[in-house]
């Protein structure tokens, strides 16, 4: 099975410091899914703000963590919220990140025995 998330940036940015890496992985598995409570109550009650600042949040994670695919659909949510779209736009894109968070986060756990 493929990794859903890569270390290597999280490496280089810490200088390989194990408990520097264990911090920004607990703030991950903590924050992020938080976070993405609040994009998805932001775009079910079609409140643009709280959605693109929680899109906002969380784009710089998902790139730190090598999460191409969910990077580039955050850079959507983040579009679809300036243009006050219609949730039918942006429901496929969000559960889409949203899989891929939970998935990242299941395996952060189990990989790194949080």
């Amino acid at each position: 099975m493929a990794l859903n998330y890569n270390l290597a940036k999280v490496y280089a940015l810490s200088e390989n410091d194990p408990e520097f890496v264990n911090s920004i992985l607990e703030l991950f598995v903590t924050e992020v899914p938080e976070d993405l409570a609040l994009i998805k109550s932001g775009i079910k009650e079609k409140d643009y703000k709280q959605a693109y600042a929680y899109a906002h949040k969380i784009k710089p994670s998902l790139d730190l963590f090598g999460m191409n695919v969910a990077y580039e659909e955050i850079l959507q949510v983040e579009a679809w919220t300036r243009a006050e779209g219609k949730r039918s736009e942006i429901n496929a894109t969000f559960e889409s990140i949203e899989n891929q968070i939970v998935n990242a986060v299941k395996e952060i756990k189990k990989d790194f025995d949080m």
